[in-house]
């Protein structure tokens, strides 16, 4: 797992934040807090937690009804937004500005 202070250098990264299972958000930095607030922030946390259930829950249920596999465990997602968009794996996510973001360095970052 990457810092929050190395995922600010993501590509398009205009803040970064870690979470606790229950979605509360642990660490966090903004680059752009014009544009993102620690509310803004909690909301995410939550979001990638509930996404994330969801995810897996999904993710097995297609497994066992089905012959295919490997989908389960779900790593993580993209919410892909108008202007912004929020890559999260594990307990963390960065939130991207759609003009300059690197989706693949998000993801790659998260999982080393």
């Amino acid at each position: 797992m990457s810092n929050v202070k190395d995922l600010a250098s993501i590509q398009g990264a205009i803040a970064e934040f870690t979470f606790s299972p229950s979605g509360m958000v642990v660490e966090s930095s903004v680059q752009d807090p014009d544009r993102l607030d620690a509310n803004t922030l909690d909301l995410l946390g939550h979001v990638c937690v509930a996404n994330l259930a969801i995810s897996n829950m999904q993710a097995r249920g297609w497994e066992q009804i089905s012959e295919m596999k490997g989908f389960y465990p779900v790593e993580g997602f993209s919410f892909i937004g108008t202007n912004l968009s929020v890559v999260s794996r594990g307990a963390q996510a960065v939130v991207l500005d759609n003009e300059n973001a690197d989706y693949d360095a998000a993801f790659k970052a998260m999982g080393e």
